[in-house]
């Protein structure tokens, strides 16, 4: 199993690319089944999740294609062709969708099109309950008729979707996306009221808008979706990632470096922009990506994790690594999910100061960490601990790094081409 080994101390300098966003290009991939032409996308990260969603799609019957990578001058991210012109299976298998929670993003497409999917129950990250009853309840307002049976989730349809009427009770990224793709082949209007807003939403909406999908309100917590009787092929670009380029950010601060990131844009991550220039992190737009220098080091803030605009859970870890060494204290609150504190034991053992009560975490700042044996437990902690392991004086080891490998391409790799003593090793 491999090991992450890290020995701390060396500011981060240079340029990294930031690749496309998994958390787009996910529900993106699965919106080929809505369609019986190709889809191109193009910006796509070499993660496992991704070739655990190429799987799943195969396994429907989607033909995909990899056209290859982009050189230095454009994105790393390879460009894949989608073709589901038939669907063969509509069962989505535990093995498969046991390893990835947004397996359950085919859910939707494919009742749409073929008025049933069958669907295992999804597995993914142990960060706390993430149940899909809102995905199932935005479905049967559609139409849909939904049984939970030996652990799959059976939706059938008589004839198309019918648009309605789908408040959400809370904001939900993954229900938003399942029905705003079921809306685009349902009958008639829907209107999805209180729906996420996050720039990998608006990505999808921007997709199927240019597959023929009519929808109003991208950007807006109301969608507006006049379905249509079929879809079209594209091509489209998935959006920067901005968790990567937040962690990235929070990798120059914690080593008072100084990185450009490439592709990175501040408008899909201000919440975090913000934050970070509060607790004194120079950040600066150019004219390949975002500037981020921190010469003198962090003070404490204050975050509370929110949907979107707010600030991400997904960098929540991270940023409790960096206030770890920060002058002050700082107050980190989560909102989104209620077991997401699993990093800061192992950031305990590196000899951060962290109090856990409740959803709440108090990071009082300590002078340095300690390079010590470390576990990740789930794919943003893990990211945590690696940025602890490089502003840590010594040896740290990061065991379990197959979370890491679902969400960051190549970390290792990035963060030695600007200077880090980092490298991948069998344990």
């Amino acid at each position: 199993m491999d090991q992450i080994r890290i020995r701390g101390g060396r500011p981060l300098t240079g340029t990294v690319r930031i690749g496309g966003a998994k958390n787009a290009a996910l529900p993106l991939m699965a919106a080929c089944l809505l369609t019986d032409e190709t889809l191109t996308l193009s910006n796509l990260p070499h993660l496992v999740d991704i070739t655990t969603m190429a799987n799943l799609l195969a396994g429907h019957g989607a033909e995909i294609r990899m056209q290859g990578e982009a050189g230095d001058g454009g994105h790393t991210g390879r460009t894949l062709s989608l073709h589901a012109g038939k669907i063969t299976d509509t069962t989505a298998p535990y093995d498969l969708v046991r390893r990835m929670r947004a397996s359950v993003l085919v859910l939707g497409p494919l009742v749409a099109r073929t008025g049933h999917a069958r669907v295992s129950l999804p597995g993914g990250c142990a960060i706390g309950t993430r149940p899909v009853d809102l995905h199932l309840k935005g479905l049967q307002q559609l139409g849909a008729e939904i049984e939970l049976a030996e652990g799959y989730i059976e939706a059938r349809a008589k004839g198309r979707l019918r648009g309605g009427h789908v408040l959400f009770p809370t904001v939900s990224v993954g229900a938003t996306e399942n029905l705003l793709m079921a809306a685009a082949l349902a009958e008639g209007e829907t209107v999805l009221a209180n729906a996420a807003r996050e720039p990998e939403i608006a990505d999808l909406a921007r997709c199927l808008i240019a597959m023929g999908a009519e929808i109003a309100g991208v950007g807006t917590d109301t969608l507006t979706v006049r379905g249509v009787e079929r879809l079209h092929g594209a091509r489209h670009e998935v959006v920067p990632d901005r968790i990567e380029a937040g962690t990235f950010a929070m990798a120059a601060a914690i080593t008072r470096g100084d990185l450009e990131l490439l592709g990175a844009r501040a408008g899909l991550m201000e919440s975090v922009v913000d934050k970070l220039c509060e607790a004194g992190v120079e950040i600066s737009p150019t004219e390949r990506g975002l500037r981020v220098a921190c010469p003198g080091g962090v003070r404490g803030v204050d975050v509370m994790t929110e949907p979107f605009p707010g600030f991400p859970t997904d960098l929540q870890a991270q940023m409790t690594a960096l206030m770890s060494v920060a002058s002050g204290a700082a107050m980190i609150t989560e909102t989104i999910f209620e077991n997401r504190f699993m990093h800061i034991p192992e950031l305990a053992r590196m000899g951060a100061n962290v109090t856990v009560h409740n959803a709440s975490s108090l990071v009082r700042g300590v002078g340095g960490l300690k390079g010590a044996p470390v576990m990740a437990t789930d794919l943003r902690a893990s990211a945590s601990l690696v940025l602890a392991g490089l502003a840590a004086e010594g040896e740290t080891v990061v065991s379990r790094v197959y979370h890491i490998d679902r969400g960051y391409e190549r970390i290792e790799e990035k963060l030695a081409g600007c200077g880090a003593d980092i490298e991948r090793v069998t344990a």
